[in-house]
């Protein structure tokens, strides 16, 4: 277990330095939503450009966040490909096996929008900020499709997760077909993001403080682009969304070196 372990790598200091950046996340985002995004809203502009320039500052705060976790040895990172991410109309699609992916996702991603849990527009912390950007929340299902599609053709980068929620360590990726069908429907290039975290940590299955005895390292990796035009030349939308659900999910499989469901045991930690 981590016990014999816990005075390796700075264990006792990333605890309160995990502890401390979830504090200085909470605390940055009431500023922003309670001072900031007001002050913005008073800016010339409509609310295009009132989401815009939300979305902007979240991206600035979001890379010091991150910059913050590195500094205090919270984590490591590398983000390969990077420089790919942004396009108009780009649909980011990822896998999810921390709480923090989507602060990586947004911070790297210039004007980007982002599905979110409808639970996130009644946190106290996050409600000012999803409001402001104009993200989309993904309840109820017809909705977020609608939403997702109407900022594509804005022309806003989305960054969406098909699974969801985040991955249970161990269990197999799961995608729901609406970002299927938000690929079909609007999107004018489809890239996936591969994200490995070694070893896992901010999962859905632990509370923040119980943190891994190694330091965590973030992989996240942009791929190819998918092409869409095969799947939309289907006799209908259903079976072009069913079709290109199970090819995401094969890629996803392939590029993260995940065993087939039947093959995967408990998760290890090398």
């Amino acid at each position: 277990g981590d016990r014999p372990d816990a005075k390796r790598d700075s264990y006792y200091w990333r605890l309160v330095a995990t502890g401390l950046s979830f504090l200085v996340f909470g605390i940055g985002q009431l500023v922003l939503g309670l001072l900031i995004f007001p002050i913005v809203r008073l800016l010339p502009g409509d609310t295009t450009t009132d989401n815009a320039r939300a979305r902007a500052l979240l991206r600035r705060t979001f890379r010091l966040f991150i910059e913050f976790m590195r500094c205090t040895g919270v984590l490591t990172y590398d983000f390969g490909g990077v420089a790919r991410l942004g396009k108009p109309g780009q649909l980011i699609l990822a896998n999810h096996p921390s709480l923090i992916d989507v602060v990586f996702l947004l911070g790297f991603t210039p004007s980007a929008g982002c599905v979110v849990k409808v639970e996130l527009w009644s946190n106290l912390f996050t409600r000012f900020a999803v409001a402001s950007a104009g993200y989309v929340s993904n309840s109820p299902t017809d909705l977020m499709i609608e939403g997702a599609a109407a900022a594509l053709a804005g022309g806003q980068p989305l960054v969406m997760f098909p699974e969801g929620t985040r991955t249970r360590p161990g269990e197999p990726l799961h995608f729901h077909r609406g970002a299927a069908s938000v690929a079909l429907s609007a999107a004018t290039s489809v890239t996936p993001v591969y994200i490995d975290v070694n070893p896992t940590t901010l999962t859905k299955a632990e509370p923040w403080y119980r943190i891994p005895a190694r330091r965590p390292h973030f992989c996240l990796r942009v791929g190819a682009d998918i092409d869409m035009e095969s799947f939309r030349r289907m006799a209908s939308p259903p079976a072009g969304s069913r079709a290109f659900n199970s090819l995401l999910l094969d890629v996803f499989f392939r590029e993260l070196k995940l065993a087939p469901k039947d093959e995967r045991g408990p998760p290890t930690e090398i």
